[in-house]
Formats: C-alpha cells, sequence, structure tokens
C-alpha cells in the first residue's frame, strides 16, 4: 500500500533569506485534514574527499547546533544549479582542493518531517590545491584525518552531523573506502 497526503491549500508564514516556514492544510489518506509546517530549503550538496588514507573535512562552528562540527564540506545551491557543479564549486570554496571525477552517493533527507531540504551527496578524490575562499560570513577550517581515525570518531559517537555520516556510510557500502 503507498501511502499519501494531498496538499489543499500552502500559506507563506516566515520569508527568509535561506528557508521559508509554510503552513500547509493537507488532506490525509483516511480523508481527514491536518497541518503541516513545513521549512522550504533550496537544496544543498555534501561531499566526502578521500585523499589515499585520509578524508579531507572541514571544521565550522553551528550555530543552531551551538558547537563545532567536522564535516564532510557542504553548502546550499544557488537558484537553477546542478548539484554536481556545486559540489566542485564548496569543494573548492571551503578547501581549497580542486575536484576529481564527483561519484553521486545518493540524496539525504535531514528532516523530512519538517524540512524538504535534500542534501545530495557524492565522494571525490582531491585535484590539486590553491587557496579556500569561503563565504565572508563562513569561518572553516581544513582538516585531514586519517580514516582509521575517522572511524574510530564515529564509534565513539563524536561524528554527530548526519550528513557526513550518511556520505560516510553510503561510500563505505559502495567499497569507495577500503
Amino acid at each position: 500500500m503507498s501511502h499519501f497526503e494531498k496538499e489543499l491549500s500552502r500559506e507563506l508564514r516566515f520569508k527568509g533569506k535561506i528557508v521559508d516556514l509554510w503552513h500547509d492544510q493537507v488532506e490525509l489518506e483516511n480523508g481527514k485534514a491536518a497541518l503541516r509546517e513545513v521549512i522550504r530549503h533550496p537544496g544543498a550538496v555534501a561531499v566526502l574527499v578521500r585523499d589515499r588514507d585520509a578524508l579531507i573535512l572541514v571544521r565550522q562552528y553551528r550555530y543552531a547546533a551551538q558547537m563545532e562540527m567536522l564535516e564532510v564540506c557542504a553548502g546550499k545551491l544557488e537558484p537553477h544549479e546542478a548539484p554536481a557543479p556545486a559540489a566542485a564549486r564548496e569543494l573548492e570554496e571551503e578547501t581549497g582542493f580542486g575536484c576529481g571525477p564527483l561519484i553521486p552517493l545518493g540524496d539525504y533527507y535531514g528532516s523530512p518531517g519538517i524540512l524538504s531540504e535534500v542534501i545530495h551527496l557524492y565522494y571525490t578524490e582531491p585535484a590539486g590545491r590553491q587557496t579556500a575562499h569561503p563565504d565572508a560570513d563562513e569561518f572553516v577550517s581544513t582538516v585531514r584525518i586519517s580514516l582509521k581515525e575517522f572511524e574510530a570518531m564515529v564509534a565513539r559517537g563524536e561524528i554527530n552531523d548526519g550528513k557526513t555520516l550518511a556520505a560516510y556510510t553510503l561510500a563505505r557500502a559502495r567499497g569507495l573506502l577500503e
């Protein structure tokens, strides 16, 4: 059996720089109505970068989580931007690394009950390095960490970013981290 909800109406409640909050009235599969609060986001990309026996990650403070996090390189899609070029752009901006061939890993929905954001996940190996040039409001440090240490950090619960864990899990399942 396939489950569904049918949109009856949509009302914009907040328009932000990155996200919009909508109140959507939906009809459930049993015919009853319900309210859905949806944060609509333009989508993003994330890139797991392997350099021989190490991963190239970024460390940055995440205000919403109130902590510094170690993550894969990631960023928001620009209007009408395709995911693969965006992934290469974000990698260069945040780390200075060029992008080798991108291998799509799949899509990740971080909180599909309230958030429309889909993060397109990729795997690559670096191709040369220049100077990083993050956005003006973005402070990131590039971190090279051995695959063995990263996996130990995952086992200890020290990697708590969902897109990073998803990209790592998908790359591992596809044999890209052997």
